[in-house]
């Protein structure tokens, strides 16, 4: 089958780290994306704590991927600025993020990502970040 620029599968194998981490997108549309990552014990700090890092991996990819699907045809993105507070520690779980976008322009589109984790969705942390619209 060919590759389709807007299918989840697709356009995580074009981001091999987040692909490595193990994030699954769940859902890829303009107005919304999503993505979810099982707490690894590998990628834990003290206290068997997710690694901020990681969190911040997972929310900009589904950022990303929410931005990429407002883009013009023809254009690319790249991260040019990203914000995030924690509100709690993950220890264990599936966390969630839902990125939308806060602004879509000619010259960067801006795209708020909530992450949450389990079942509750308990908001522990949320990314604001900033992509460039590259045109060629």
């Amino acid at each position: 089958m060919a590759s389709d620029p807007t299918r989840p599968a697709d356009l995580l194998a074009a981001m091999p780290f987040a692909d490595g981490l193990g994030i699954d997108l769940t859902g890829a549309t303009a107005e919304r994306a999503s993505g979810t990552l099982s707490w690894p014990s590998d990628l834990c700090t003290a206290g068997a704590t997710l690694h901020c890092g990681v969190l911040m991996t997972l929310a900009d990819t589904v950022g990303a991927v929410c931005a990429y699907l407002n883009l013009p045809h023809g254009a690319d993105t790249s991260t040019v600025e990203s914000k995030t507070n924690f509100f709690r520690p993950v220890r264990a779980g599936t966390v969630e993020a839902v990125a939308r976008p806060l602004h879509v322009g000619r010259s960067f589109i801006v795209v708020q990502t909530d992450v949450f984790e389990g079942r509750e969705r308990v908001l522990v942390g949320q990314t604001t970040q900033t992509q460039t619209v590259r045109t060629r």
